[in-house]
């Protein structure tokens, strides 16, 4: 049976509905009749629903516009400093604490190295006090911030808030970091899979709405995806969608005489950089470095590529491999839109932004009839870190049709 709904979750869904119009609306703002106009609301229910975000202190009355006949009408936009939120990515190269306001603007971040054999009780605690630090650094009304977003590499128990076993970060087995930080830090916390709060943070901060068809290619010290279907991002089952490192890619159907790999390894920095150290293009041991290693060994080969031509034929490979994982992504959800992202996606996102694009729509296998989008994340090397605050954000503000149901 279907479940019903009850007055006070209506009014609570409205004011998110009515809050969304006047975040999307920018710098430019939004009037009341606008908003009205906009979300089907009667104008009696924006006014008094405006009133109430008025007084949270989350909309501010920004002057008037003149629309023709009649008095000009009041602009209405987001208080940003109205409320605000802590993300942290915990990456096995580099943990990110980002402090964000309600537009998702970084009102200021910290960046600390992840400790290859730290426990993680004391990383925990180092996230605490740098995360305690940006917050009086930054001046803002502590009271004001609605909780902590983590992004963590999977798989993860987003249920019970534990990192069950990430295959980079050694000594995170069944760690319960939602309880451990909440306790610390005295703050409601939301824990999700790093590239889901990438696909997040890209939705929150897409005022066009054109991206709510998406996948992500999240490019770290590991590479996943995020998705997103008519604006709602897909977790699955357990919250751990995305995983994409063992899908098959190289080779072409039919020729034996082709070889065939796993897409993790075949994009893996660290196997990049252990090619490339067997070619000669750089020097070291692949296995021995820790991930801070890999991402300078990774930036000197992606400046290479422009001058040695085994650097180069390394990074073409990779745009074919990743080219033949969206083909797949693309082909079996129907998006529209491949944004990339991620830390080591920058060092060579000219290059790949020019190269994967026109291979995805040359490939035979290609069975979508529309055009498709590539983008690079808005967000920038953080993406991870923000889309974790924007998680608090998203999961406070937005207006949710789920949340009309009576819970049974």
């Amino acid at each position: 049976m279907r479940a019903g709904s009850n007055l006070p979750a209506i009014g609570g869904y409205n004011q998110a509905v009515i809050l969304d119009a006047v975040r999307r609306s920018g710098a430019e703002g939004i009037s009341r009749v606008e908003v009205a106009a906009s979300t089907g609301l009667s104008a009696q229910a924006v006014t008094n629903i405006v009133r109430r975000l008025i007084d949270d202190g989350l909309v501010l009355e920004a002057g008037t516009r003149g629309s023709g006949v009649g008095k000009p009408r009041t602009i209405l936009r987001l208080e940003p400093r109205g409320r605000l939120a802590l993300g942290v990515h915990l990456d096995p190269s580099v943990i990110t604490v980002v402090l964000l306001d309600l537009a998702g603007s970084v009102v200021d971040h910290r960046t600390i190295p992840t400790p290859p054999s730290a426990t993680a009780s004391k990383t925990l605690r180092r996230i605490v006090r740098v995360a305690s630090e940006l917050v009086e650094s930054a001046e803002v009304d502590a009271t004001r911030i609605m909780g902590v977003g983590i992004a963590a590499p999977g798989p993860v128990d987003v249920q019970a808030g534990v990192v069950l076993d990430p295959p980079l970060l050694p000594g995170w087995r069944n760690v319960p970091v939602r309880d451990e930080l909440a306790l610390r830090l005295g703050l409601p916390v939301l824990l999700e899979k790093d590239v889901t709060a990438a696909a997040v943070g890209e939705l929150w901060m897409d005022a066009s709405g054109e991206r709510g068809d998406m996948v992500f290619f999240y490019y770290g010290t590991g590479s996943g995806v995020g998705l997103a279907v008519h604006g709602e991002v897909v977790r699955g089952v357990s919250n751990n969608a995305g995983d994409v490192g063992n899908m098959v890619v190289g080779g072409v159907p039919g020729d034996p005489g082709h070889h065939r790999w796993l897409a993790g390894n075949a994009v893996l920095p660290r196997s990049l950089v252990a090619d490339a150290i067997g070619l000669g293009v750089l020097t070291g041991d692949a296995d021995s470095m820790t991930t801070a290693e890999v991402r300078q060994a990774f930036l000197r080969l992606a400046d290479a590529r422009a001058t040695d031509d085994r650097a180069a034929a390394i990074f073409d490979a990779v745009a074919t491999d990743i080219a033949q994982s969206i083909v797949t992504l693309v082909n079996l959800l129907d998006v529209d839109h491949v944004v990339f992202g991620g830390p080591f996606f920058t060092p060579i996102s000219e290059f790949l932004l020019e190269c994967v694009p026109p291979l995805v729509r040359a490939s035979p296998m290609l069975v979508m009839p529309h055009e498709i989008v590539f983008a690079e994340s808005a967000i920038g090397d953080d993406v991870a870190a923000i889309g974790a605050g924007c998680l608090v954000l998203d999961h406070l503000l937005s207006p949710r049709p789920a949340a009309l149901l009576i819970q049974r």
